[in-house]
């Protein structure tokens, strides 16, 4: 059982004598080898990075980052062990993610170990053909092409199609105000990849659409549930860029949404699926990546642990804890069909799509050869701060104990505890080298 860490103790209010991180070892939970006798050249285990808090901060490179990819690759610039950056952004192709990277850290790094927030989206493969609105920011029609969907319809030219529908902007209401008589098909599905520029426009023109049936510019129906699917990636609360606090994330879009949906219609907005971290769809993807990479480079040893590093207690780590006890739960009752395993817990309706909607060969691919475990290591660079400020009052405490996680994920503390503390990634490459004794070439 993982030790409670004392600025998670502060979080939820716990009491119970403090015990500070050492300065680069391994806290929370004592350090567990992961059962290699000799000194290793081939590994047996796989990174997943997180980037914003963990590499960079906005687009400032943590000086940590490339100290540590230094350690990661031999003379020739290859990967000495798999590994897949796995970030809950959503607003770029995955190539000018991997050329932006490569860039920042000075190895090079291809889009297949990039895996973006929206990246599950290529197997839902049921809506490619639909058309979808597509909300967020960033080359949005490249993105969604790029997964499959080929009839995406932006926030953007739904406006300018019904100009009348966008009026909190005195600024930008139409000068004119006659109904437009363009024709738009029907609107099957809604696709969050991330938060938008302009929060009123969406936030109006995908309630219109939930509330219209996929046609918006009618009237709203008053029996308009269950509404077409909603789709969204990242679930990020917040996130931290170049200023000193955490900026609002997708998360904080998604609940005025859902906010918004449920104040007019008494109801609770419902998704056909929630990915990014810490979605288990998301690290059952990655995890694909992962055995990809092992299996390019003729890496014949299973890849048994994952070692996920991340700066958020509510995304990296949450997911990564879940992950590994989806991993437990499989080793004791024989695997799991991708089909059969959920992509969120709690009272949401978030599951992975029906057997229609994922072609076989996908659930093949994503459901053999597990990984033994994931470990979550948790970074200070970023979202976590190992020294929060106390609260002195109990009331403060409770309020402190906020979940900042999704509405569809139940709060477990046992979540949030990662299994290693270290002060930044260069630290982290290091404890899993000497947990794996692994000695690069």
């Amino acid at each position: 059982m993982r030790r409670a860490l004392p600025p998670l103790r502060a979080l939820l209010g716990a009491a119970g004598p403090v015990r500070l991180p050492a300065p680069r070892g391994m806290c929370g939970r004592p350090a567990e080898r992961s059962g290699h006798s000799a000194l290793s050249a081939l590994p047996s285990f796989g990174f997943l990075f997180d980037i914003d808090g963990v590499l960079v901060r906005g687009k400032t490179p943590i000086p940590a980052a490339r100290t540590a990819f230094q350690k990661l690759v031999n003379s020739q610039g290859q990967f000495l062990v798999p590994v897949v950056f796995v970030t809950n952004a959503g607003n770029c192709l995955r190539q000018n993610k991997a050329d932006q990277l490569s860039h920042l850290l000075g190895v090079p790094i291809s889009q297949d170990q990039v895996m973006m927030s929206h990246s599950p989206l290529r197997m839902f493969k049921h809506y490619h053909e639909k058309c979808v609105l597509v909300s967020g920011q960033g080359p949005l029609l490249d993105i969604a092409q790029d997964l499959g969907f080929c009839q995406p319809i932006t926030i953007d030219t739904l406006r300018e199609k019904r100009p009348l529908l966008d009026a909190v902007d005195h600024d930008r209401r139409p000068k004119v105000l006659s109904p437009s008589a363009v024709e738009l098909p029907k609107i099957e599905a809604v696709v969050l990849f991330g938060e938008p520029v302009r929060w009123e426009t969406s936030l109006q023109l995908i309630i219109d659409v939930l509330l219209t049936s996929g046609y918006p510019g009618n009237p709203y129906e008053q029996q308009n549930h269950p509404h077409i699917p909603v789709l969204a990636c990242n679930m990020d609360l917040m996130w931290v860029a170049e200023a000193q606090s955490p900026r609002f994330g997708h998360g904080t879009f998604m609940v005025c949404l859902e906010n918004i949906y449920k104040k007019i219609t008494g109801k609770d907005l419902k998704y056909e699926a929630l990915m990014g971290k810490p979605s288990r769809l998301t690290y059952q993807y990655a995890e694909h990546l992962i055995r990809a990479q092992a299996l390019q480079r003729s890496w014949e040893q299973p890849i048994q642990t994952l070692y996920a590093v991340g700066d958020n207690l509510m995304t990296d780590v949450y997911g990564a804890n879940l992950y590994n006890r989806y991993l437990q739960e499989s080793s004791r009752t024989g695997p799991k069909s991708l089909l059969q395993a959920k992509a969120s817990v709690g009272r949401g309706s978030a599951t992975l799509p029906q057997d229609h909607e994922i072609s076989l060969s996908w659930e093949n691919e994503l459901a053999s050869a597990a990984a033994a475990r994931c470990r979550s290591v948790l970074v200070c660079t970023g979202v976590y701060s190992p020294h929060p400020e106390v609260p002195p009052d109990s009331r403060d405490s409770i309020a402190g104990a906020a979940f900042h996680g999704h509405r569809d994920f139940r709060f477990d503390p046992g979540l949030v505890e990662p299994d290693h503390i270290v002060p930044d990634v260069d630290a982290a490459v290091d404890l899993v080298f000497q947990l794996e004794n692994f000695v690069p070439n």
